[in-house]
């Protein structure tokens, strides 16, 4: 019979009368990674999803590849199924682990048996299957405790299937499950990161990027719509809602106090992402803020930041350490390009001495000499809108 992925499902066994709507959501985004590498069967049953090649042409190592980045999925294997009858089990190991079971040392069988009608126990499966073994291959020996290799055997509604060490998913809830965002993408390692975890938590997104032409340079914006394609294997296709900001820099610099710039250009940042976030239906801001990381990220300034937006704002990486968000960056993909050396709006007019602790009323007051308005409605005209 034909190979297949077995995916294990997460939180989603957890969830009651709904659970049936993540698994439909959770169907649908492996659908769409599935797309372009064959035909594939996909279904779930007893908290397993499977994903069958329905013919030859089918890309399985491809599809591997698509499965470990899907969120909802705790753990992959590649499996082959079999008929439920302890022979067909034990020729299925041979054949489909023969590789593996030559170049191990040390194994053992652990079987779930999850139809309770199949006449033998799963410990009784397991001995059999593993006395077999041992007696065909030489150089193994059983090691219960720590094995080289374990030998997977699942007994199910439909067929058996065997299979060695599972991989482990993405974890997390599907992507859409939780509705949709607006992330505030920038250049760095943070924002990337910020995006990837929000994701995870069934969050479809929608990206924003501030660009400054002619202070920050095309290449700095290559490198963000970059960033979103190293996402969208793990998040699905996404938009950047590329922002022209040098106007507003501009009159930033011109009218405001210098100590106050960035905590009032990030004022400008939200309302503009609020604005996105209304044509797009989108019912939260994501930000990639880290407390205490620079000067605009105290508890104050992401405070006044803050105080603009009706939206809830999540910050997924507030309380992570750098070292942690690199480890993330790393994992995922983005942190050999978040390091490329280019720079973002975020370094444009940098203040000498930023203050760290914004009053609110003094940066209102300080924005009362701008059309705020005016000023946001004329980058939510400009926005240009890039498919990754």
């Amino acid at each position: 019979m034909n190979e297949m992925i077995l995916l294990k499902l997460g939180e989603l066994v957890l969830k009651g009368l709904n659970r049936r709507s993540f698994e439909d959501k959770l169907q649908a985004n492996i659908h769409r990674r599935l797309n372009g590498l064959g035909q594939f069967r996909v279904y779930t049953r007893q908290s397993t999803t499977y994903v069958e090649p329905m013919n030859a042409d089918c890309d399985m190592d491809g599809a591997w590849e698509a499965m470990k980045k899907v969120f909802g999925v705790v753990g992959l294997s590649r499996a082959r199924s079999c008929e439920k009858d302890k022979d067909a089990i034990l020729a299925a190991c041979r054949e489909y682990l023969d590789s593996q079971l030559h170049s191990a040392k040390t194994f053992k069988v652990e079987t779930k048996r999850a139809d309770k009608t199949f006449p033998m126990t799963s410990i009784q499966v397991s001995q059999y299957v593993g006395g077999e073994l041992h007696e065909a291959y030489d150089n193994l020996e059983v090691d219960v405790h720590h094995p080289e290799l374990t030998v997977y055997v699942e007994i199910r509604d439909y067929a058996a299937f065997v299979h060695a060490d599972p991989e482990p998913g993405a974890g997390g809830l599907p992507v859409g499950i939780n509705g949709r965002a607006v992330s505030l993408l920038s250049g760095g390692i943070d924002s990337p990161v910020a995006s990837w975890m929000i994701a995870k938590r069934g969050v479809a997104l929608e990206m924003v990027h501030f660009f400054s032409y002619p202070y920050t340079s095309p290449e700095a914006k290559e490198k963000v719509l970059e960033l979103a394609r190293l996402l969208t294997p793990w998040c699905g296709r996404l938009t950047v809602h590329v922002v022209p900001f040098t106007a507003i820099q501009e009159e930033l610099r011109r009218s405001c106090p210098e100590e106050l710039f960035t905590i009032i250009m990030r004022r400008f940042m939200m309302r503009i992402s609020q604005e996105v976030a209304k044509r797009c239906g989108a019912k939260a801001l994501v930000t990639g803020e880290c407390l205490g990381q620079v000067a605009s990220q105290t508890m104050e300034a992401m405070n006044v930041t803050g105080a603009v937006a009706a939206l809830p704002v999540l910050r997924p990486v507030v309380g992570l350490d750098k070292e942690e968000i690199v480890q993330i960056a790393r994992k995922i993909g983005t942190f050999e390009t978040s390091i490329l050396p280019y720079e973002d709006c975020c370094t444009v007019f940098t203040p000498r001495h930023p203050r760290l602790r914004p009053i609110l009323t003094e940066v209102e007051a300080a924005e009362e000499k701008l059309d705020v308005d005016a000023m946001v409605q004329a980058a939510v005209e400009g926005i240009e809108r890039v498919q990754v």
